[in-house]
């Protein structure tokens, strides 16, 4: 019987309950591809993050319970996490090596852990903004695309109030659907919808804010931003425009420690 450990992390969140909650896995060595997503499926979480140290560099992989996926920002943060405040870790600087061959770098300042991830400028697109409404329950005043669907809205109150239907939202040709406006008290709001990854509402999407940061920031002027999910755990994420680049940084906490048995 092989023993693995696991950790489950709220990611972006400074108390338990709150932020997004993703599973960590440190790994000797990579497990087949088909265990590691029946883990992400056993997990049930938005994601599981599965990392290997080859030779002090780090590599890692993410899994929905659905698929694997190219890149998570919450899980990210979360792994960075258990390599400072599990396995004690020392430097605070990580480089993760990704399967599509990207390098995330990540620091650490304080109990603030930042991710330096790759710039997803969304541009504009021909869908049909009824569809659109007709998923999220709210028709959008413009619709752009990159690496997910992102639905502009006038205000906080309306993405709040957005009642999607997953049904529909299946249907359109996007894997996830960002909806956003300006914030209230911040620069801007967010709600992640994926179900076909395998999650309705992700409660704090890091990866989405690869195409939020570069769409805020050239449109409010500002390369520093403050941004907050709106899910019913919610999060708060701190932004930078870099180039072709965007920093996200945020808190986590470790809510469970055990192990799996294989």
């Amino acid at each position: 019987m092989k023993k693995i450990k696991i950790y489950q992390v709220d990611a972006f969140a400074s108390e338990i309950f709150s932020g997004n909650p993703a599973a960590v896995c440190p790994l000797n060595e990579w497990l087949p591809d088909h265990v590691m997503q029946s883990i992400a499926s056993e997990n049930n979480l938005s994601e599981t993050a599965f990392f290997v140290n080859q030779k002090g560099k780090f590599f890692i992989r993410w899994f929905t319970p659905k698929v694997e996926i190219g890149l998570c920002g919450h899980a990210t943060l979360a792994s960075a996490h258990v390599l400072y405040s599990e396995l004690g870790l020392k430097t605070n600087n990580i480089e993760f090596h990704t399967k599509l061959g990207d390098l995330l770098k990540i620091t650490r300042e304080g109990d603030i852990i930042s991710m330096d991830f790759p710039s997803h400028v969304p541009k504009k697109s021909e869908q049909d903004l009824s569809e659109i409404g007709e998923a999220l329950g709210w028709h959008p005043i413009s619709f752009q695309a990159g690496i997910y669907g992102l639905a502009v809205f006038k205000n906080e109150e309306e993405i709040a109030n957005l009642e999607p239907n997953f049904v529909a939202m299946e249907s359109l040709a996007h894997d996830g659907i960002i909806a956003t406006s300006p914030g209230n008290s911040v620069d801007f709001v967010s709600r992640f919808f994926g179900p076909k990854l395998g999650l309705t509402e992700d409660p704090v999407t890091g990866g989405a804010h690869c195409s939020l940061i570069p769409y805020w920031s050239n449109r409010l002027g500002k390369k520093n931003l403050i941004a907050r999910q709106l899910s019913k755990r919610g999060g708060e994420l701190q932004c930078k425009q870099c180039g072709d680049r965007v920093m996200i940084g945020g808190k986590a906490v470790t809510y469970l420690r055990g192990e799996l048995l294989l």
